[in-house]
Formats: structure tokens, sequence, C-alpha cells
């Protein structure tokens, strides 16, 4: 199946995380966003009130990263995070599972972080990234079957983008085997071109995370 711009578009999650971003950069990509029709922007915590502001209805996604990038901030925390992002205007929520816990295999602290922004994002969309370049299969299956588990979980996502490796047709095809269906599947990190988002989204995915949408839309 191939796929057209304006389809590929309605996927991508429009992301700016960069530590050094300004007001401005942010006002920027909601501008694209509604441009070019994607599915939503996501960005860190702190910018949500301005992002909020300049999307206001345009029916475009706010998606707010939490416990971003490394994960191991404890439930309290996150689910806080989480709350405060969807009381500034996010309507979607990007949380970092914690990693820790997953390798050192303490599955019910897994599970309690995710409950805990689960609980709290409530209709809203929350999409639980594995990070899966630091996983073995095992322990990817594993979190999958937790994720369809707990209610609330709307999408499965591969990557923060922030690690040694991003998303691969590998996993996407694993998610898609074990949850596809049931969760969305969000392929995120290294997805910078045209032909990457085709073959991510044949493989299974249906929401795509990545910096370079306009790139991929002007291509």
């Amino acid at each position: 199946m191939d796929f057209t711009k304006k389809e590929i578009a309605k996927t991508i999650d429009h992301t700016y995380l960069r530590p050094e971003g300004k007001a401005e950069a942010i006002t920027k990509i909601c501008n694209e966003a509604k441009e070019f029709g994607f599915a939503a922007v996501a960005i860190g915590p702190y910018y949500v009130p301005l992002a909020a502001r300049e999307l206001e209805g345009s029916g475009i996604e706010l998606s707010a990263a939490i416990g971003f990038p490394l994960g191991y901030t404890t439930p309290k925390t996150k689910a806080f995070e989480a709350r405060e992002a969807l009381e500034n205007g996010a309507t979607e929520i990007d949380m970092v599972s914690n990693i820790t816990a997953v390798k050192s295999g303490i599955w019910t602290e897994v599970e309690k972080d995710i409950r805990a922004v689960s609980e709290v994002c409530g209709e809203s969309i929350l999409k639980v990234i594995l990070e899966t370049c630091y996983l073995e299969e095992k322990e990817k299956k594993e979190l999958i079957q937790l994720c369809l588990e707990i209610k609330g979980v709307d999408f499965l996502k591969t990557s923060t983008g922030f690690g040694p490796a991003g998303a691969t047709l590998e996993d996407i095809r694993l998610f898609r085997k074990l949850a596809g269906g049931r969760l969305g599947i969000k392929a995120s990190g290294g997805i910078r071109t045209l032909e990457d988002c085709k073959a991510m989204l044949q493989a299974g995915a249906t929401r795509i995370g990545t910096s370079s949408g306009v790139k991929i839309m002007q291509t």
C-alpha cells in the first residue's frame, strides 16, 4: 500500500524537543502544523501554554513529553507533570516508561508508573514510550503486554529520539503483531525522509514522530 503526502501528514506528530528552543520556534512549528495538516505538535511541558494558544481552534492535537527523556522519575512526579500539562492545554501525553525498572525486572513498579499517568489522562490520549534501543525482545514483549492490560493506554511508541537508536521496522512489526488493532503504534526516532515514513506506515505504524515533518512534506 502506498501513502499520499496528505495521508502521511495526518499521521505526523510535529516534534520539537530541543533544550535550546526559543518561544519563536514553538510558534513556528505550530504554524507549520496548521499549514501542512499534521496530526499533532509534540513538545516539552514548559511551552504547552504557548502552543495551546497558537493551536486553539485548529483541530491539531498538542502532546506533552512526560518523564522525558530517561523515564526514571517517580510515578507521582510523572502524574503531576502530566496533570499540569493537561491543565495547561495539552490534549495528548507521551510518557517515557520506567526503563530502569524494566531492565531490573521490577514489573510491579513499571505497572504502577504507567497506571499513575493513565489515571490522570482520563479520556486524553496516552502514548507509552518503550525506548526499544535499550530493551531485549523479551522485555519489549512483556512491556507491550502490560500496556495492553492497563486501561487508558492508547499508543505504543518506540523511542524518545534521544537514545542511541530510534525506530526500526522490526520493532514496528513486533508492535503490530502483539498489539495491532488494539493500540496505536507510533514510530519515533530517526525518521527523516518520505520513504522512512512510508516504510514505517507499511510496517504497521499509525503515527510518526519526527522533527523533519516540513522537510518530508516538501520532498
